[in-house]
């Protein structure tokens, strides 16, 4: 049974979540929503029971010391809440852990009984890939839906992907069964320089989320590290010869399939968001397969005490990412390649779209 006296009634929720792991190239998602915690001072309510989800051979505990007490820290998923203000205030559930180990159904069960008691309208999952896209130019943001009705109606990208997926997949798939409307957003991070922190693609996640949820995000030092990261990475491209020809290879193949694009609805989009951060005003708006097809039920029998939600490209070495679908709507940096990007290949190639 979930506890949720502490939790005040919420205004217009939406849940969102991202997971270390296989979908967070460079950590931008995770970051992302660390950033919104940090930001807008969440309170944390409640915590996903270790041992049922994490093979702690895989995501190790950590010890250390307050004062002269040894303590460990699990891996865990922790849920918090944000009280955003202003002239239209909605409220936000914030779901930020690691990519479990095992039992993804009872994992996402657990999530939308959270979701459901809350009220939340929507769920947003965050997450990053690797891609063939140059460090130079905009972060490619795709947003994609598993709903017809939502792709139509947010101009999102409706996932046609089948192949591997990561829990931003199957958490995306469970919400389209209970009927709670979900969305996916998707980064592409750059396959040559994917170690973390990428302050840039998390940036580019937080600006595509603003649009979609109608709030303006308050975003602290990030402009200023994205472009000192850029920077650095500029500086490391110049010092090898095969690289900086490599990203002027990049550069020029997303420059010639964006030159279409490069007209009013892309330019309309940005001024909106100018004119949005100037006045200080709301913003505008409200993937992936399960690996097992059929009617699989995600949500818990009544008799666990929740109550049920209504029915209506480069290989490189180190951590592999993935992508839930990719779409070229989405975002004024979108682009994006259609794929996921898992245990090698280029996201177009064996990538979940």
């Amino acid at each position: 049974m979930i506890e949720l006296e502490s939790v005040p009634e919420l205004v217009d929720p939406v849940m969102v979540a991202a997971f270390e792991g296989w979908n967070d190239a460079g950590d931008a998602a995770s970051t992302a929503v660390g950033h919104l915690d940090r930001e807008w001072k969440g309170e944390v309510f409640a915590a996903l029971d270790a041992e049922d989800y994490y093979d702690f051979q895989v995501n190790r505990p950590t010890v250390w010391l307050d004062g002269s007490t040894r303590k460990i820290t699990w891996p865990t998923t922790r849920l918090s809440v944000v009280r955003v203000g202003g002239d239209k205030p909605r409220d936000l559930v914030l779901v930020r852990g690691i990519e479990p180990s095992m039992r993804w159904r009872s994992f996402c069960n657990e999530i939308l009984g959270f979701a459901h008691e809350l009220g939340v309208e929507m769920v947003v999952i965050l997450g990053a890939l690797l891609g063939d896209t140059p460090h130079t130019r905009p972060v490619p943001v795709s947003g994609v839906t598993s709903d017809a009705d939502l792709a139509r109606t947010m101009d999102l990208e409706e996932t046609r992907y089948e192949g591997p997926t990561g829990i931003v997949g199957v958490l995306q798939e469970a919400c389209t069964h209970a009927g709670v409307p979900a969305v996916s957003l998707w980064a592409a991070v750059p396959h040559y320089v994917s170690q973390p922190p990428n302050p840039k693609a998390t940036l580019a996640l937080l600006n595509r989320l603003e649009d979609l949820i109608g709030l303006r995000i308050p975003l602290g030092e990030l402009p200023e590290d994205a472009r000192a990261w850029q920077l650095g990475v500029d500086q490391l491209a110049s010092e090898d010869s095969e690289v900086a020809e490599y990203v002027q290879t990049l550069e020029e193949a997303r420059d010639t399939a964006e030159l279409p694009e490069a007209s009013g609805e892309a330019i309309a989009r940005e001024f909106e968001r100018y004119l949005r951060r100037r006045d200080g005003g709301p913003g505008q708006g409200p993937g992936g397969h399960a690996t097992e097809t059929g009617d699989v039920s995600y949500l818990r029998d009544p008799s666990s005490g929740r109550t049920r939600p209504p029915k209506p490209p480069r290989p490189e070495t180190g951590r592999g990412k993935a992508s839930d679908d990719k779409g070229p709507k989405g975002s004024d940096d979108a682009s994006g390649s259609d794929g996921e990007e898992g245990s090698g290949g280029r996201p177009e190639e064996d990538g979940e779209g």
